[in-house]
């Protein structure tokens, strides 16, 4: 299977490790900064880290968010890793208030930064968890159809993506009591706070499945 892929190169995002990734799953993977062909492509995949302020900068300066909103409007497949997630978004609170693309409404706030008996635990958040089905869900077509609930991913975060609408939020994980966005949807956009391109077999699986869609 050979299936074209375009990851938005704004400046931002582990760019390399993403492509590897998508091309040992069998797809064609353009890096382009070019809107036109961001908005044309038969897939779009948006990376993302740092603070959310500098990556939304950097997709205003560079004349992409128009061409990504115009692409989502067309249902193809999209998916945002990480602050790449959080941007589908409408607002974030980190730094400030800033606006997102407002894919899906919803707003990005700061992870609990205490466990459920009010004791101080590490933010970020860096290392491996479980994902977990929400009660909404159903993973069947989306970006976790092969991926069984309870399987491990990498995440580093200290924000989380949090959908006005539960049945937007397709996947979670457990932080000491707190239950934390791992994974969302709105029809073919999908997103996910953990790095698939850092999460071994599981997260090669996920990526195939996306490029499945």
């Amino acid at each position: 299977m050979t299936t074209d892929v375009v990851v938005a190169d704004y400046g931002i995002g582990n760019l390399l490790s993403v492509r590897r990734a998508l091309e040992h799953c069998g797809a064609t993977v353009e890096m382009s900064d070019d809107p036109q062909r961001v908005m044309d492509a038969d897939r779009l995949v948006v990376p993302g880290v740092g603070a959310f302020g500098d990556c939304v900068g950097e997709l205003e300066a560079r004349g992409l968010m128009a061409p990504i909103l115009e692409f989502a409007r067309r249902e193809r497949p999209f998916l945002g890793i990480c602050v790449g997630m959080q941007m589908m978004l409408e607002v974030s609170e980190e730094f400030g208030l800033h606006r997102g693309l407002g894919l899906i409404p919803g707003r990005v706030s700061a992870i609990p930064a205490e466990d459920a008996d009010g004791k101080p635990h590490k933010v970020p958040f860096i290392g491996w968890a479980s994902l977990d089905a929400t009660p909404a869900s159903d993973w069947s077509d989306s970006i976790l159809g092969t991926t069984p609930p309870g399987s491990a991913v990498y995440f580093v975060h200290s924000y989380g993506a949090y959908p006005d609408d539960p049945s937007a939020l397709l996947a979670t994980y457990d932080y000491d009591g707190a239950r934390i966005p791992a994974a969302i949807r709105s029809g073919s956009l999908f997103g996910c706070q953990f790095h698939p391109e850092k999460s071994g077999d599981v997260g090669l699986r996920i990526l195939s499945r996306f490029l499945a869609l």
